[in-house]
């Protein structure tokens, strides 16, 4: 599913790629982020930064992915979690998505750990309003200090031209984008219309169906992923990708994310470069 608008984003159903062989562990059913038009009446929404990082979903027991594969933290690093489920974000800092996930993703604990945060943006089983969930989190933690993990703050959204101002200095930063919360509506699972991401570029996911040499600086390693998207169009990427990223690309069937500027008449993703492999 296509992302795209001057300031627009939405996270496509990346799901429909596992229809292409990839085995993973049973998804939590999480509520996942829709499209904002600018269109919306946001006022009176809560906003808050949307950090580029990889979600954590606390069960009450466990810390799983939203993938509903297990996260192997540290014992440390939850033991004073509560009994009830917390969804956030594990991150370290802005453009830093590569720390977090080769920390994250590994069986047997490093001591990058240490430096990992835990960002939570909702308590979904809460009772209760926006503020209220996020109040439940805020005095557990009071009471159970954990200096790993915060609350990601809010602010009250006046109206679009509120978002676009707040999304410009939050890229001034060099922050991913923008996130808005209806604050009365409960979380449920699958895409919400009460909960939306803002971010400035068009984000899309594909499926890596290939890998082709690499020629010059790079021969010997990958010049270019092949790349099949949702409509069946299928094109070679090859910005974005890091020495390492050549070295060890993301495998055939893997789902991987790009930023691009628009589309060619043909439906391919133009001035399009590598953001990450899904997980």
């Amino acid at each position: 599913m296509i992302r795209k608008g001057f300031y627009f984003f939405s996270a496509a159903g990346w799901l429909f790629f596992l229809l292409a062989g990839i085995s993973f562990a049973q998804p939590v059913s999480l509520q996942q982020p829709g499209v904002y038009q600018g269109k919306e009446s946001v006022s009176g929404w809560l906003m808050s930064e949307k950090y580029d990082g990889i979600r954590g979903y606390w069960t009450g027991t466990t810390l799983v992915t939203r993938t509903g594969n297990k996260i192997h933290a540290p014992e440390w690093f939850t033991k004073d979690f509560p009994a009830f489920a917390l969804d956030g974000e594990l991150w370290r800092k802005r453009n830093d998505f590569s720390f977090v996930q080769s920390t994250v993703q590994d069986t047997v604990p490093s001591d990058n750990w240490a430096e990992i945060t835990y960002q939570i943006f909702d308590v979904p089983t809460a009772p209760g309003d926006f503020l209220s969930r996020l109040e439940m989190a805020r005095k557990w933690f009071e009471t159970h200090p954990a200096s790993h993990v915060q609350i990601i703050p809010q602010q009250i959204c006046t109206g679009p031209a509120h978002v676009r101002a707040f999304l410009e200095s939050v890229v001034a930063r060099g922050g991913e984008g923008v996130v808005l919360r209806h604050p009365t509506m409960a979380p449920h699972s699958g895409r919400s219309p009460y909960l939306l991401k803002v971010k400035p570029f068009s984000e899309m996911d594909g499926v890596v169906i290939g890998h082709t040499p690499g020629k010059g600086k790079f021969s010997g390693m990958t010049g270019s992923l092949v790349v099949r998207l949702e409509d069946g169009v299928t094109f070679k990427l090859g910005t974005g990708l890091t020495l390492s990223q050549r070295r060890h690309p993301p495998p055939v069937g893997s789902v991987i994310t790009f930023k691009y500027q628009d589309l060619t008449k043909n439906g391919i993703p133009r001035f399009a470069s590598f953001l990450h492999e899904r997980r």
